[in-house]
């Protein structure tokens, strides 16, 4: 009970902070980001601050997270699913993977695996999931269009309930 509600803190603390800190116009044109790497094998590294950044330019278009690893069997039986979704979202909702305690080139393997078609971040010193209030891993979240998390999954999603909540803040 204790971690649901840490979790649910750091959500609502990312959630408070994109909104105080967001300057209210309209989010950048066609959903593009300058933080938000185009080629999914680029993987910038990113710390807590640049998650918030990119979160906050992401505004106006509904986000799914995920935060993976390529050592993790959970993340490897779930990329599939994230894959497939992110194709089926395309141009209505963003995916963003964030990679931790990894390197990059099994990172790499990783995505040209799954065939991943969204961009992921990399977070080598474990940073971003710790701020949010996680524990364990896989974590699945979802944005909409305001910054609100409005779905949170600690372990490996269930494909049919991520479809009907991205569907959720369509």
């Amino acid at each position: 009970m204790a971690r649901v509600a840490l979790r649910r803190l750091g959500g609502l603390v990312v959630a408070l902070i994109l909104v105080g800190t967001s300057c209210g116009g309209p989010p950048p044109e066609g959903g593009s980001s300058a933080l938000l790497p185009d080629d999914p094998m680029a993987l910038p590294e990113f710390g807590v601050d640049r998650y918030r950044a990119l979160l906050q330019e992401l505004r106006g278009t509904p986000v799914v997270v995920n935060f993976w690893g390529s050592w993790c069997p959970p993340c490897r039986g779930e990329a599939p699913d994230l894959s497939r979704l992110a194709r089926e979202f395309e141009g209505r909702a963003q995916f963003l993977g964030v990679n931790f305690r990894d390197s990059r080139a099994s990172a790499r393997d990783f995505i040209r695996e799954f065939d991943l078609p969204f961009p992921s971040v990399f977070d080598p010193d474990y940073e971003i999931l710790p701020a949010l209030g996680y524990v364990g891993w896989p974590v699945t979240l979802v944005y909409d269009a305001r910054g609100t998390i409005t779905y949170e999954r600690v372990g490996a999603i269930d494909p049919a309930v991520l479809e009907d909540e991205i569907r959720g803040v369509l």
